[in-house]
């Protein structure tokens, strides 16, 4: 078994009731068997409160009207953790924010952007991200999953993650490439050949590629129209997802209003403007939080298309997330009297990911509508 994760994995650590939005409201909690078996048997003289605040068919810990959970005081702290300790904590709350995506003889660790110190330790983070491994004699053998597809969207990851931190190149280049890739690789397996995604990886090691993203990059940049329609449909398709907080709706809203509310030459004056903002007076570097947020996405999603073979649509997915984060920043420069700080920027990336990465059929619907609807960069 080959285990993997990000080398600031273990810098995580968690504020708990000093953290800004405590990860134990706005979604539903699934109860693990295991801790549904044990909570039904709990004899202590906390039983009663137990009881009363599971919905027990659902597997779920009930919820107060502001979708806080049933355990959260007004502290911000697990009154079941007070009183029965870490032990007694379900599955789901004693990893998160920490994920695990499963393959055959593969796990791969994450920290999940949805938790507000993550968001901040990787968006903090100047360094290159690096990956660690650490493999075990564990063997297991899964029914229809594919090993040389698996592979190959490795091989296609690890250029990905070179690409994307290549910092001699514009960060519009380094996405770009990564989009050729997948879309290359997923006319290889429409096609039926398979073998031909190891053609793909190996052309996009070529400089003559490297010069063509630069060149598509040059022409959507003078292309005002595509980038508002893209924006625009971006943010609008956000609304087809369930909502889970109220105040994303919100800064949805304050957005399409801000940013689009008065077409696209309007909305090319704020970009250009903001553009110039965050190169000369933001404190921190849009390029490296980019490339952080598009590792990220990747690592999290693209080999996940070994159960599906819908490469292109992870690698979108990646593509979408920056554009509605960096859009959604632009309209809160604007809020703030074009202002925006380290603190606005991950606000915006944590809330971004609870809404998608929260709810599997948000997932689900988003990944369809990126399929549906064809991206620009198509």
């Amino acid at each position: 078994m080959l285990y993997t994760r990000p080398d600031y994995y273990k810098e995580f650590t968690c504020t708990a009731e000093q953290c800004e939005d405590t990860c134990c409201a706005g979604w539903q909690i699934v109860i693990d068997s295991a801790s549904m078996k044990k909570y039904r048997g709990e004899k202590s003289a906390y039983k009663k409160k137990l009881h009363h605040s599971i919905h027990w068919l659902q597997k779920t810990f009930k919820q107060d009207k502001e979708k806080r959970c049933a355990f959260l005081t007004e502290e911000n702290l697990c009154d079941m953790y007070l009183n029965l300790g870490e032990k007694s904590l379900c599955r789901t709350c004693r990893q998160y924010p920490r994920h695990m995506e499963e393959f055959e003889n593969v796990r791969e660790a994450s920290l999940s952007l949805s938790c507000p110190e993550v968001a901040k330790l990787l968006l903090s983070r100047k360094e290159k991200v690096k990956f660690q491994y650490r493999e075990t004699e564990e063997e297991e053998e899964w029914d229809d999953f594919s090993p040389f597809l698996y592979s190959q969207l490795v091989d296609a990851r690890e250029l990905m993650f070179e690409s994307l931190q290549n910092r001699k190149l514009p960060i519009e280049n380094r996405i770009v490439l990564c989009l050729g890739m997948a879309y290359d690789m997923q006319n290889r397996i429409d096609a039926n050949e398979l073998f031909g995604c190891g053609d793909v990886i190996e052309n996009y090691r070529k400089q003559a590629y490297f010069s063509s993203a630069g060149r598509k990059v040059d022409r959507y940049r003078k292309n005002i129209k595509a980038q508002y329609q893209f924006a625009r449909r971006a943010i609008e398709d956000l609304y087809q997802l369930e909502l889970l907080k109220e105040e994303w709706d919100m800064l949805l809203q304050e957005a399409q209003v801000r940013l689009f509310g008065k077409g696209e030459d309007v909305y090319a004056e704020i970009m250009d403007e903001f553009s110039e903002w965050i190169q000369t007076a933001y404190q921190w570097d849009w390029n490296i939080q980019c490339e952080q947020l598009m590792v990220y996405f990747i690592y999290t999603y693209f080999c996940g298309a070994v159960y599906d073979e819908r490469i292109l649509v992870n690698a979108e997915m990646a593509v979408a997330a920056v554009s509605v984060i960096w859009n959604l920043m632009a309209a809160t420069w604007l809020k703030n009297e074009k202002q925006l700080d380290l603190e606005d920027v991950c606000s915006i990336a944590y809330r971004y990911s609870r809404e998608l990465e929260h709810s599997d059929e948000n997932l689900k619907r988003y990944w369809n509508i990126l399929d549906e609807e064809k991206l620009l960069f198509r």
